[in-house]
């Protein structure tokens, strides 16, 4: 089980934290101390701001796997197949977060894009 700082934070070691994303249905893992730190944050486990904006990608989304075969393919074989799409998608998450508050951005590729959201609770029986 993963050990919670707050209902909205969870501690993922000595060096990052996650929050859990209402748009992308999963944890976004945070590195905010030591030597590898990309984000800042200001300590609050209640309503925690982190800068700069936050951003993840996966499958042709990331600029080095553009082109390559990627969920999207295989979602597509899947369901000509007549089987049911895998559980995973090509997507991109970007947002600022802010005193407890997510701002997703235009670029997002979820349902949330362009709408500000308060952090959900983190699920206890997720990592």
């Amino acid at each position: 089980m993963t050990k919670l700082l707050s209902p909205v934070l969870a501690d993922y070691g000595e060096h990052h934290v996650a929050f859990w994303c209402p748009g992308c249905h999963c944890s976004h893992v945070l590195s905010v101390s030591g030597p590898g730190a990309i984000w800042g944050w200001d300590r609050n486990v209640d309503r925690p701001t982190f800068t700069p904006s936050v951003l993840f990608r996966s499958g042709h989304h990331i600029p080095s796997e553009a082109g390559k075969r990627c969920w999207c393919d295989a979602n597509r074989e899947r369901v000509a197949e007549g089987k049911e799409p895998y559980g995973f998608s090509c997507g991109v998450c970007h947002s600022f977060v802010t005193d407890g508050r997510v701002q997703f951005l235009g670029d997002c590729t979820h349902h949330l894009a362009g709408q500000t959201v308060d952090l959900p609770e983190y699920p206890q029986c997720r990592g």
